[in-house]
């Protein structure tokens, strides 16, 4: 394997890898704001199981195990969009691989990178429905000062 020494080749491997790094910064993005949502999910979760475990009225209890029902499938919600972003980068990051070394040293990896890209868009697709579910649900009971 020998690798090019032409700067032009190797500049022109970089720009074409990069172009999928932007997909990159969108998935940071929404990693992070999936975790904020768990991480509050979480606190109130935690929240409602001390109140179980402190109250004595069953309608409340009931009220309780309900809410942590809802809660718990909001998790699972934001776990798998957090899965399904982490699948996303490592697919898009094994784009950028592929792209780079299919333009330096001739890799035939055209397929690879096909799949990888298109892989990677679809988790991304998935954690924004999952994203998308979890926030619906977070916001259906909501009356916003109706009454």
């Amino acid at each position: 394997m020998v690798f090019p020494m032409n700067p032009d080749t190797v500049s022109h491997g970089i720009q074409l890898a990069v172009a999928p790094v932007f997909l990159l910064t969108a998935v940071s993005g929404m990693i992070a704001a999936v975790s904020q949502r768990l991480a509050r999910i979480i606190d109130r979760a935690r929240l409602v199981e001390s109140r179980i475990m402190q109250g004595s009225h069953l309608a409340e209890d009931a009220a309780g195990y309900a809410e942590l029902a809802e809660l718990r499938t909001r998790g699972l919600l934001a776990n798998s969009s957090i899965a399904m972003l982490t699948a996303c980068a490592f697919l898009i990051g094994i784009t950028i691989v592929v792209l780079f070394l299919g333009e330096t040293i001739e890799f035939p990896g055209l397929r690879i990178s096909i799949f990888s890209f298109l892989g990677g868009v679809v988790c991304f697709l998935g954690a924004l429905i999952c994203f998308m579910v979890e926030t619906f649900i977070a916001t259906r009971l909501l009356n916003f000062g109706r009454k």
